[in-house]
Formats: structure tokens, sequence, C-alpha cells
């Protein structure tokens, strides 16, 4: 895998000597950052105004915190990113209902413009993922006790980034913020903390006895976290994942065997307990849960392999076709855009190439 270099944010995050938030410099930088302007909020969570109002206050709060300021530079610039993107989406989802203004759907809404956003920055994915996570997830903490599948949500965030980073941007929104239950919702995430300190799960990844059992368990979360699920795989699929001209053709032609498979054929080959590759975009979760899904009723291993290339060398290599997918169906793809984690499969690879 080649080397990202990119730090995300690394110039704009605070740090010593005065820890200052350049406030003015972030906003002229980017134009979602603008977006934020006059976007409301309900007055009775955000007294302070509107988003930009908010998100300024939020850097500020997570500046003058010492879980911040201890961090080393690459987690404080990602934890940076983490605060001025969660609630990036709230132009776009931003509604008022009876009097109420709501933002249904802005943390997954923000999951997908960081990914957008940080990936035509050409941050390291690894990196992306994990502000991605946070984002996605940054309501959590404030009523996490009430949630049926919090450990579900708390081992995927322990996977993919950290809890305690997605602690400090809970306490950075809400200290950023003028509310009647701030407070009471800083309690709440002090109790979300404990909770994934008890469990193991807060400032490493949640432990599972092998990738079947991972597998296995977020398939199925009913049962025991720590129960050692029995292997009974006897073959592999491989999933392909990756907006096009990522290079999945060209990964798949050193493999063997290779098929393109369609729903009927896999089907002929999973009864048959044959490996193959299943190709295709696959950029939800939702569309890849289902293959993974019916690959696993049949007793496979799954692999995903996730294709990754800049935005450039995607157009160049898509312009150098027979037949160019058109600009505007890769557009709508980068903003539906999931990548593929450790929770979807036995195992995640990442192939990824800089042009």
């Amino acid at each position: 895998m080649p080397t990202f270099d990119v730090p995300i944010f690394d110039a704009l995050a605070p740090r010593p000597p005065d820890w200052s938030v350049p406030w003015d410099d972030i906003n002229a930088a980017y134009g979602w950052v603008r977006a934020l302007k006059d976007v409301p909020q309900d007055p009775q969570h955000h007294a302070e105004g509107d988003v930009a109002t908010h998100t300024r206050l939020g850097l500020e709060a997570l500046a003058t915190s010492a879980g911040y300021r201890n961090l080393p530079d690459t987690e404080r610039s990602r934890l940076f990113a983490a605060v001025l993107m969660h609630d990036a989406a709230k132009p776009f989802t931003t509604q008022e209902t009876d009097g109420r203004i709501t933002a249904h759907g802005h943390s997954r809404g923000g999951d997908l413009l960081a990914r957008r956003v940080l990936w035509e920055l050409g941050a390291d994915p690894i990196e992306r993922e994990h502000v991605c996570a946070l984002i996605r997830h940054h309501q959590v903490p404030f009523w996490a006790l009430e949630r049926d599948d919090l450990d579900a949500i708390a081992f995927r965030v322990s996977l993919l980034a950290r809890n305690a980073d997605l602690v400090e941007l809970a306490r950075a929104d809400i200290r950023g913020r003028i509310c009647d239950d701030a407070e009471a919702l800083l309690d709440n995430v002090d109790l979300y903390a404990q909770w994934c300190a008890d469990r193991g799960c807060l400032e490493r990844p949640r432990d599972f006895a092998t990738d079947h059992a991972r597998f296995a368990w977020f398939r199925h979360p009913a049962r025991d976290p720590d129960y050692a699920a029995y292997d009974d795989t006897t073959f592999s699929v491989t999933v392909m994942s990756g907006l096009p001209a990522t290079g999945k053709d060209t990964w798949i032609a050193d493999q063997a065997p290779v098929i393109a498979a369609a729903r009927d054929q896999a089907r002929t080959l999973l009864r048959a307990k044959e490996p193959f590759i299943w190709n295709g975009t696959n950029i939800t979760r939702q569309m890849r849960q289902r293959i993974i899904g019916l690959c696993a009723d049949y007793g496979a291993r799954v692999e995903i392999v996730a294709t990754e290339a800049p935005r450039a060398a995607i157009s160049t290599r898509n312009r150098a076709r027979p037949a160019p997918v058109p600009e505007s169906v890769i557009d709508r793809l980068v903003r539906r855009w999931e990548a593929p984690d450790v929770t979807e499969a036995h195992q995640v690879t990442l192939v990824a190439t800089l042009s």
C-alpha cells in the first residue's frame, strides 16, 4: 500500500503555545465550512445560534481540553477534523416542522461528506475512516445508556477509531453550545466513557477471540462477544468494493479463480463451495451486507478487497476506457460511498494507488 503524506487539516489544528483556533482561515479555506453560516438550529438545544457559531465554539472548547492537548500531533489533527466536520451535513439535512428545527440524518450525512472531502484532500484512508467513524456516531454518547445496540456501536468505533476520541468529540460538542441540559449531557458522556472502559474498548480496539468470532458476533450481536465461535468456514469468497476506475479489474486479473459473479451464478458456486470473486462497485454497506449475508449462509469465509485511487487518477483511467463511466455517475457514487470495515467481513484488504 502506498504512503499517504497529507495530514488532515494539520496546519489548522490548534497547537502550542497559544492553542488558538484560526476560524477565519478555516472559513476562507473550505466552502463546506462557509455553508454552515446562517443554518438555523433548535434554540432549545443550540441557543448559541447557527451551525457555524456552534462549530467554532466546539473547536474552541476542544482546544482547551487536556484530553486534546495531551495527544500527539497526528491524533490531535484527526480529532480536530472530527469536531470541525461533525455537523457539516446540517446545511442539507436541516428542516423546520411544526415550529421545531431538526437535522435528522446529519450524522450519517456527515460521515459521507467527510469521506468525500478527506478523500479529495488526499488523506490517508485509515486516518480518514477514523474521522468518519467519529462523525457518524458523534451523538451516541449523549443517550448511549438508553440504546439497545450500544455494544455494536461502541465495539465498531473501537475497531475503526477510538472511543476516547468519541468522548472528547462529544464533550466539545456539548461545551460548544448553550442549552439547559449541558451538565446532564456531560454526565451521560462520562457514563459512556466508564461503560467503554468496563467493556475494554475505551482506549483500544475491542478484543475478539478470532476473526471469525468477530465476524459472527457482528452478524448476531445478541450473543456473548467473548464467545470463541467455531469456525466452520470451508472456502473463501472475495467481495470487491470500490469506485469505478480504482483498480478492481487490475487486481482481479492477478487472481485465480476469477469470476465476476451475478447472484444466480454465485449461488451455484456457493452450493459447490467453490472459491470465487464477486466483482462490483459495492460502495454501500447495505449492498455489501446482502452479498456477505448470502455467502455466510453457505459457510464461506469472506474477504473484502477495497480499491482506492485519487480523484485525478480515477478521471485519467476512466477517460482511457473504451466505455468511460460518466463523471456525473462517479460523483453520485462518491456521495454514497461507505468504505468497508472489519465489522463486515473476516478480513478487509485495502489496495490503494496514488496515480
